[in-house]
């Protein structure tokens, strides 16, 4: 088995799966997963969101919504998220 990114191996996740993951932790995860991809991608603007959605409350509840919902519409996390 090739290793790949956590990022990657949360992508490869089936949509149900990923869209109860957001349900029930969402603005954890998708704080975390934004401070992941910013070591993949070393875009500023992502790791910043990433520890915003982690540390604010607001920021926590307007990023579970948003990758919730491109979660469903999309397969994926994509605001914020390059």
């Amino acid at each position: 088995m090739a290793s790949s990114s956590i990022t990657a191996q949360y992508e490869a996740l089936p949509q149900v799966a990923k869209v109860l993951i957001q349900i029930i932790l969402g603005g954890v995860i998708g704080g975390i997963y934004r401070i992941l991809k910013f070591f993949e991608t070393k875009n500023t603007v992502t790791l910043v969101v990433g520890i915003v959605a982690l540390v604010t409350g607001i920021g926590n509840g307007i990023f579970w919504i948003v990758d919730l919902v491109t979660e469903i519409m999309h397969n994926k996390i994509t605001v914020l998220a390059d």
